[in-house]
């Protein structure tokens, strides 16, 4: 079950690790798009609003959860690549222990705070009701939520990219069967998109906890390894907390500028929200990245091989940069058809293009900052991340989009400008951290 990525061809193993988990990121996003497609093709502006406005909730909590699992995927992939099976095991059991606690506690509190969310996030009253009804079914499907991307970041930490690939594809494909279902065919409307992502969500767990029973491994967790452990727990949160933290606080960022697109009225609202859910899609490839250069760089320095690590990081960046130009000229070009996709209303569609025209530039920036995020990750060093992302957020992203919201109330190119110029920054401040950090490597060895 475990995959070695110490020695041989760096690009090849960073494609084997990268592909699978590509093709499960996308199919996990296709969850968020499937409902906001399906739902626009059966349901008004409100229905749009409502899901999208749900969804951007959703998906914060989703980033802070597998954010933490960045812990979990270091701390196992540091265990394989030092060679010690034991903690291994024991990393593993603390980690099913610490995450069903953490599951538990956060349902309780989202249930009893979900009508206060909605109020705070400024819904458009038509849409009020309906994103209150998509938010508490999804808010109970949070323990299976968890366990899902908790089983996969273990996968990941051992090598292993496919598995969880194969179980959500599974589940996104139950997802958009029963959206039909609940959307179009008994017309349930925000709930209907709700029940379609809660139970196959579900069903994905169902499957990975089958697999992992019945797959022949070497891993096998004892009720000792099931008690927290200070050491172990602590050194998943050393790397997974500031990730959560950072992942948490821009999808914060993503919601205040959405709440700031609300204030503006129903059509901005759900013109932004269709272009969140396409810049989800589109980011598929940074974030794979960030991803990739984490559980393998983390392995080699596991195996103290910093350069091996270094080489990884190089060959991420260039990759996403590339990746970043292609997409960027794309979208340029086939906005209205995009956004056509999701919405047959002329005018949200016009916003739209607006807003991901300028938005869609930091597809270029945002995959080099996530790469190098993903190597500050394996060397024990997430807050780096934490800091560059802060700064972005708090000195450009949010007071930049408030303020061109504000000079140009009916253009939302403007507002989509921030996003790209708070990315450079984060990408000049990796770049300082990592020279740095490599010098002072330089100087430990001599």
């Amino acid at each position: 079950m475990e995959n070695n990525v110490t020695s041989g061809n760096i690009l090849k193993h960073i494609a084997f690790f990268a592909i699978p988990y590509l093709l499960s990121y996308f199919l996990q996003t296709l969850y968020g798009m499937a409902d906001l497609f399906i739902i626009g093709q059966f349901n008004a502006v409100d229905g749009i609003t409502a899901v999208s406005n749900g969804s951007q909730v959703m998906h914060m909590l989703t980033a802070i959860l597998v954010g933490l699992a960045m812990g979990v995927t270091v701390s196992i992939s540091h265990a394989v690549g030092a060679k010690n099976h034991t903690l291994v095991e024991r990393t593993i059991g603390n980690t099913i222990t610490l995450f069903a606690c953490i599951s538990i506690i956060s349902t309780l509190l989202l249930l009893i705070c979900v009508k206060t969310l909605v109020v705070l996030l400024n819904v458009p009253q038509e849409a009020m009701t309906g994103t209150v009804q998509y938010l508490v079914i999804c808010f109970i499907g949070i323990p299976f939520i968890t366990a899902y991307n908790i089983i996969s970041s273990i996968y990941r930490g051992l090598g292993d990219s496919k598995s969880p690939m194969y179980i959500i594809a599974i589940a996104c494909l139950l997802n958009i069967i029963l959206d039909y279902i609940f959307i179009g065919l008994f017309h349930m409307g925000p709930i209907g998109a709700a029940l379609g992502t809660t139970i196959s969500q579900s069903v994905s767990v169902i499957i990975a906890l089958i697999s992992m029973k019945y797959r022949t491994s070497d891993i096998h967790i004892k009720k000792e390894d099931l008690h927290l452990q200070s050491q172990v727990f602590k050194h998943i949160l050393k790397v997974g907390f500031p990730v959560a933290i950072q992942d948490g606080c821009i999808q914060i960022a993503f919601i205040i500028i959405t709440i700031i697109a609300n204030s503006r009225g129903l059509n901005d609202a759900a013109a932004v929200g269709i272009v969140e859910k396409m810049i989800t899609a589109i980011f598929i490839i940074p974030s794979t990245m960030l991803a990739t250069v984490s559980a393998l760089s983390a392995q080699n320095i596991g195996a103290k091989d910093y350069g091996r690590a270094r080489t990884v990081l190089k060959y991420a960046v260039i990759i996403t940069t590339l990746y970043g130009i292609i997409v960027a000229l794309i979208v340029e070009c086939a906005a209205p058809t995009l956004l056509g996709l999701f919405t047959k209303d002329t005018t949200v569609i016009l916003l739209g293009v607006q807003y991901i025209s300028s938005y869609i530039i930091d597809t270029i920036f945002a995959g080099i900052h996530f790469s190098f995020s993903g190597y500050f990750a394996a060397d024990g060093k997430s807050y780096i991340g934490f800091i560059h992302n802060i700064i972005a957020i708090s000195l450009v992203r949010v007071p930049g989009s408030y303020i061109a919201s504000h000079i140009y109330p009916h253009n939302l190119f403007p507002m989509g400008l921030a996003a790209p110029l708070g990315s450079l920054l984060s990408v000049i401040i990796c770049l300082i951290a990592y020279r740095i950090l490599k010098k002072k490597d330089e100087l430990s060895v001599l």
